[in-house]
Order: C-alpha cells, then structure tokens, then sequence
C-alpha cells in the first residue's frame, strides 16, 4: 500500500513514457522544444512494466495511465500495454494523448488490452489549434477521436485548456460539440507547467468562468462529492444527463485532500505530487539489483513524504522546475 502522513491511499499511477512530444503547445513548451532527455536516461519498456508490476502487485495500485509527452511516440508503446493488460490483478489501463497518432494506432491498443483513452483538444478551430500548438494537425486529431470510438476505448474523455483572449469563448461550442460525439469534455484550469515559466494567474480562465459560460446555454446539475470520490474533475450533468462535463480546478478548487495519484517520470523517478519540488529515484537502484521488495520500500517512503497540499493555492507559488513534458500529467 501506498499511504501518505496524512492518510491518503495512492492506487492510481500515472507512467511518463516520453519526455518528447509533437506539439508545441504555447502553455507546456517553447517553439524550439526542450533539451529531450538521453535514451539511456529513459526506463526501458522491460523496466517500466516491471514498475507497473510491483506498484500493482506488491503496492495495491488499480489503475495505471500512460502519460508523455506523448506516450504515442514510444515505439514499444502497444508491447508495454500487452504486458501490462496480462498482470494478475490486472489494472484498469489508459492513454492521455494529443491524439495525433491515434488513427493508426487505436486498434492495435485496443487489442493489446488498452481500457480507454484521454485526447487533448483545445478549440475546434483549425486556425487557433495552429496559433496553440504551433503545428496544423488539427484534422489528425480528430480523426483520432473517431478511431479511439470506434475501437471502443471509452468513456473517451477530451481535455481542453481554455487560454484567455484565444479560445475562451468556445467553451459552449466544445460542450454541444462534444455531447453530440458522445464524448466526455473536461475543462481543466491552465497549471504552472510550462518550460517558458510564462503563466500569471490573472490570465488563467477559472473554474467559475467555465461554468458561468456553460451555464449560459446549458443547464448544469452537480453530481456531487459522493459521486466524484477520488476524481480531480468536479462533474455536471447536461441538461438533466446522460451526458456529463467535467472541470479540473486545480489552481481555484484544489483537491488534494482526496489525491490517489502517485507518478513515474520516464526517467525513472517517483513525483508523489505533480508540483512536488522533489523526486525519488528507482532508475538507480533498479539497475543496481534491488529487488522487487526493495524498491516497493522506496516507493512507499517517497509517498509517505507528500504534503498536505499543492501549494497552488498561493497566490505566490512559483513554477515547478521540470516541465510537464518531463513528468507526466
């Protein structure tokens, strides 16, 4: 078990695989992309499903995310999944993706055991997802979208970031969009996780503005904290149900009291927080011959450490000094 001081269970990992991306979102990278971390730096695929082995078979971890970067790019990518799908307990398995890849790649997952996906959307403007990402992909993604559905990866989440003065105002068009595919929209508040330290807190679209822009042409009902359980996103029902919208306050509604999360960067380090100032290394002792045992005892003290909170809550907090890109989200 992965417990912390202050009595919080960690059953859900999130798996960085790459620290190498297609995009250059305006928010996570610079134009230019980041000094990418050295393949021998990188946890194997015989390594990483090792880590996922031991977090769920010797740590009590249910669910297990591949995260990037853009975990698409890892070139053992499906032969992970397989692996991981044939563990006994076996995890709930999934994707955050920016969707590129997808099309030719969503079958193959499915096979290989993979339960669902999350696509980063963040406007359905081809030209605004040009001025974002800084790449014309936008038809990609969504041909991607379609695969995923059609191979059956749902509930099939899309997350968007909404930018102040760039794609704010289509928040009631993504929604109506989103309802009409049968996917699941999450608006997540802009975090601090951005190479370039370029974020202020004035320019962060809030959790209360998405709602206030939703409810201007939709009927929202609270599913409630019983409901959410351990979820970062606060959920609505649309218009009575079934359909729901989901928003990640993680700056204006932190939940950190019910966080379950524990992470493994792809260079093999344990985050107990994703803005946690400190990181845990199971590279080396891996490769050092620790045995299983042993690094199930450094994984549980690294989480026994998390604080109490993010820190995002403060209006001083300074960014974290690795970027999303490097940890995961």
């Amino acid at each position: 078990m992965l417990i912390d001081t202050y009595g919080r269970v960690a059953t859900d990992l999130r798996v960085s695989l790459t620290d190498r991306c297609n995009l250059r979102c305006t928010y996570c990278m610079p134009e230019e992309g980041l000094q990418w971390l050295a393949k021998p730096d990188l946890l194997t695929d015989d390594e990483i499903v090792r880590m996922v082995r031991i977090a769920v078979t010797d740590l009590g971890v249910t669910d297990v995310r591949f995260t990037g970067g853009e975990p698409l790019l890892r070139p053992g990518l499906v032969g992970i999944v397989e692996r991981c799908a044939a563990l006994d307990p076996r995890p709930r398995l999934s994707l955050t993706t920016n969707g590129i890849g997808l099309r030719r790649t969503a079958d193959a997952l499915r096979a290989a055991g993979l339960d669902r996906v999350n696509v980063s959307l963040d406007t359905l403007r081809p030209e605004v997802f040009r001025t974002l990402t800084r790449r014309d992909r936008h038809a990609d993604v969504l041909a991607g979208l379609a695969a995923a559905a059609a191979a059956g990866l749902t509930p099939l989440k899309v997350n968007t970031v909404l930018m102040r003065g760039v794609n704010d105002d289509e928040a009631p068009d993504l929604l109506r969009w989103a309802v009409d595919h049968g996917y699941e929209l999450r608006f997540i508040e802009q975090m601090p996780l951005d190479a370039q330290h370029g974020w202020q807190r004035a320019d962060m679209v809030t959790a209360d503005e998405i709602l206030a822009a939703l409810r201007t042409r939709f009927d929202l009902t609270a599913e409630g904290e019983t409901v959410r359980g351990s979820a970062p996103a606060e959920r609505w029902l649309v218009d009575g149900g079934p359909a729901r919208v989901g928003v990640i306050g993680s700056v204006t509604r932190p939940f950190c009291r019910a966080c379950d999360r524990t992470r493994l960067t792809a260079d093999g380090q344990v985050r107990n927080c994703l803005f946690a100032r400190e990181e845990s290394d199971l590279r080396g002792p891996l490769r050092s011959g620790a045995s299983d045992a042993e690094v199930a005892a450094l994984w549980r003290a690294a989480m026994w450490g998390k604080k109490a909170g993010s820190g995002l809550d403060d209006p001083a907090f300074l960014q974290p000094d690795r970027p999303m890109s490097a940890i995961g989200g």
